[in-house]
């Protein structure tokens, strides 16, 4: 159990973990020995081919030469034969490892590799086998019938995706030293995922496809946890990461004449300072003694304050009764993690007071500029008109007649912090054609790399979602093994299980590791497509939440976080000496139970705290103004495990748990607030303050209960009419030019269906010969 008092996390949050981690993942461990069956494979080819001489001793030309070689043979029928020669290839991909000296060579060669791989055609060629490989309906048969599958029935699948990724992985990554030649390659291959060509699916949505075949139970040999750190790539290699999508999105500020943003996001969230959690330990001995009947006067010790001033707290008296919420569970919240045993060995060794030196490095002033949207405005000038005058204006802001001074005075300053989002005007300009179809014309839309996607993923997008969130739920680590539940470690478990204890637990990390690495591609690549889409247009980002609402993803993410969120993050379910490139450079340890046990050194665990940030974004851009999705979340009671995730002490996660407290806590009752009087200081410190926005207290108009499926529901009826209009071409429109002439309309061919002439007598017989013809209805059309 992690310590409540955990130290700050030296975390930096990007697009993904270190080239040379993210590479490592791709294994498995139980994948170590086709290493050296990839070697062995290049070996025997390369050394009948080229005598006497090594990889890195080629020049370009000889490279080539070999390379083109290798792609001829992937022609072969003989598919142990295709086999061996994909294997050759990903050795090259994975960096000729057996030349070199060091981790650098081997991750310098495989990027050299890559590059080289991708100018000769290597990615369609192995795009074309993984085709095949998919639509190979004896693999799926056989696989089928398997009481147990393991990585034996995936093997051609993951040598075609290892070598795919490896491309993806290095040519989208970008360095300072590479040549022009490679920039230009990086920009085709990007346009070559992002823009496929003769009307052919964006590889994007093959991989998606996938996925919802390994769902539907007709493929279960897919090696999922490949394909889904591939489709993330690949959306985070022509989408663009988190930089790219910032300023995509100030370009479009621009272009729609809208004033820049207030400040940069990713900055302010870089130079946050994580707060400390809520309860101190001396509060949990005191709490228990409560509980326990035991009176005793508080000690005066200074409290290690969530807030920023550390100010006085006139509620600090309150503090030491538990809410009535997380009374009612044994988890009670952030309270009663640890025993009454270790709380009494922590307490003496607590300095009575905090070193000044902390309290130098605190912020000055409020971390983000306030935002108020129009609505508000009209809000407050409706209330204000009902107080003062008596009769309302609807949606005027202009007109100020008639209201007292400070009421001018307030209005001028919300003036002053309007935001418009670009979803705003999206939303106006699309209430504008559905009003004025025939004068507005026909809409002008960009062909971008997320437009395209989502055009391709339209019609079974709610199959993608709900296959990836029954992967998610298969692959938390509080899922309880089920027996209907889908079988995600066909690529990890070997041929033969484990006979000793030592290879038990080197299983055991691996299978553990495996579930990880899925729930951060999941989480990863889902964040980016609603980020990706929400700038695009709102509408195809509320299509995507809300069939993930619909899915269960809001009670899915709750249920992964009510866990113990310090030993998720401090999880130690990694093997470094195992890890490629470490483990084709170096002879490996022996391995022991205590070595495995004791795992590597870091603070934490990269992947996991990235997950957990991940999927709290996704739960904020779920529940953002959306009272219905909100009310979710105090029904599920999400408070107390929200309370459990500020244990950690970094940030950005701590920035969006207060995120999703903040837009509850008017729901949550005066006695909620009350016992929790440090959590709202530091909402009030740590995020973004909307004008007059009355989360603090409930009395706000929007806390109404009663329209909340009405908004769903409004909400719904906008995206099918986005979508219909956009996307659907229906040729019989209302307003699509009538042909009133006979002979022309006579005159027109209809395409009909192959199979049509061999039926033809009976569709006579049966539609007209046995049909009576009523001369008299022609009269009514007279």
């Amino acid at each position: 159990q992690g310590s409540v008092d955990c130290p700050n996390l030296e975390f930096e949050y990007r697009d993904a973990d270190g080239h040379g981690a993210e590479l490592a993942e791709l294994y498995s461990y139980t994948e170590e020995p086709e290493l050296s069956t990839n070697r062995r494979c290049f070996e025997e080819d390369f050394h009948a081919q080229v005598q006497g001489r090594r990889w890195l001793e080629l020049d370009g030309a000889q490279q080539k030469a070999y390379v083109m070689r290798l792609l001829d043979g992937l022609e072969v029928v003989n598919r142990e034969k295709r086999l061996k020669v994909a294997r050759a290839i990903l050795y090259l991909a994975q960096g000729v490892f057996g030349d070199c000296d060091n981790e650098g060579d081997v991750l310098h060669w495989s990027r050299h590799n890559s590059f080289l791989l991708y100018r000769l055609g290597t990615f369609t060629a192995f795009l074309e086998l993984l085709n095949m490989e998919i639509d190979n309906s004896q693999a799926c048969s056989s696989a089928l019938r398997k009481p147990a599958i393991s990585l034996a029935d995936s093997t051609e699948l993951r040598v075609l995706l290892s070598v795919m990724y490896l491309m993806v992985e290095n040519i989208r990554v970008e360095q300072e030293a590479d040549p022009p030649e490679w920039k230009t390659c990086q920009e085709t291959f990007r346009m070559e995922l992002s823009f496929p060509v003769h009307n052919e699916e964006p590889f994007a949505l093959l991989l998606f496809t996938m996925v919802t075949k390994f769902c539907s139970g007709h493929a279960p040999h897919f090696p999922m946890k490949k394909v889904l750190l591939l489709l993330w790539k690949v959306l985070l290699f022509t989408l663009g990461g988190f930089e790219a999508l910032q300023a995509m999105k100030v370009r479009k500020r621009e272009e729609l004449g809208l004033p820049p943003l207030p400040e940069d996001s990713i900055h302010v969230m870089r130079s946050m300072r994580a707060a400390s959690p809520p309860t101190y330990s001396i509060e949990l001995v005191e709490q228990q003694q409560q509980k326990r009947g035991h009176r005793s006067r508080r000690p005066l010790v200074k409290q290690d304050s969530l807030d920023i001033y550390n100010e006085r707290d006139p509620f600090k008296n309150d503090e030491a009764g538990v809410d009535e919420e997380e009374n009612d569970d044994m988890d009670s919240g952030i309270e009663g993690e640890l025993d009454l045993m270790e709380r009494d060995a922590i307490i003496p060794a607590m300095p009575p007071q905090r070193p000044p030196i902390e309290r130098v490095s605190f912020p000055k002033g409020l971390p983000w500029a306030p935002k108020v949207r129009q609505k508000d405005i009209e809000h407050f000038l409706e209330a204000s008109r009902n107080k003062f005058i008596g009769f309302t204006l609807g949606q005027d802001t202009e007109t100020l007649i008639g209201l007292p001074r400070p009421i001018h005075e307030s209005v001028k300053t919300l003036k002053q912090h309007k935001y418009v989002s670009i979803s705003d005007v999206q939303i106006r300009n699309e209430e504008e054609l559905e009003k004025c179809p025939m004068s507005l014309g026909e809409e002008e839309v960009q062909e971008t790399p997320c437009e395209i996607l989502y055009r391709a993923m339209l019609y079974n997008l709610p199959q993608y979602m709900i296959a990836l969130l029954k992967i998610l739920l298969a692959a938390a680590p509080t899922s309880k093994a089920k027996t209907d539940s889908i079988n995600i470690l066909a690529d990890v478990l070997p041929e033969e299980m484990p006979i000793t204890v030592l290879q038990s637990m080197k299983l055991g990390i691996d299978v553990n590791r495996h579930k990880e690495i899925i729930v951060k591609s999941i989480s990863a690549l889902l964040l980016l497509l609603l980020k990706h889409l929400k700038l695009n247009h709102i509408y195809q980002f509320e299509y995507v939440s809300q069939h993930l609402v619909f899915a269960n993803c809001i009670p899915l993410i709750l249920k992964f976080f009510n866990q113990n969120i310090m030993s998720y993050i401090t999880a130690k379910n990694s093997i470094s000496v195992l890890d490629y490139p470490h483990c084709t450079v170096y002879d490996l340890p022996e391995l022991t139970a205590e070595s495995l046990e004791a795992g590597d050194n870091n603070q934490f665990c990269w992947r996991n705290l990235f997950s957990c940030i991940n999927l709290l974004r996704i739960l904020n851009k779920l529940t953002k103004w959306k009272h219905s999705r909100t009310m979710m979340l105090v029904v599920f009671k999400s408070a107390p495990i929200l309370k459990r995730a500020l244990k950690v002490k970094q940030a950005m996660m701590q920035l969006y748990v207060l995120k999703l407290l903040k837009i509850q806590t008017k729901y949550l009752g005066r006695q909620w607030r009350k016992s929790n009087m440090k959590t709202m200081s530091a909402i009030y410190q740590k995020v973004r303050h909307r004008m007059n926005d009355d989360w603090a207290y409930g009395n706000d108009i929007d806390a109404r209960p009663w329209d909340f499926q009405a908004e769903e529901c409004t909400l719904r009826a906008n995206i099918e009419a986005f979508n219909s209009r956009r996307y659907d071409k229906p040729q019989d429109s209302e307003f699509a030019p009538v042909d009133n002439c006979l002979q022309s309309v006579l005159g027109q061919r209809l395409e009909l269906p192959e199979d049509f002439h061999y039926s033809y007598e009976l569709w006579l017989e049966r539609e007209v010969f046995s049909q009576p013809i009523r001369w008299e209805e022609l009269l009514h059309y007279q």
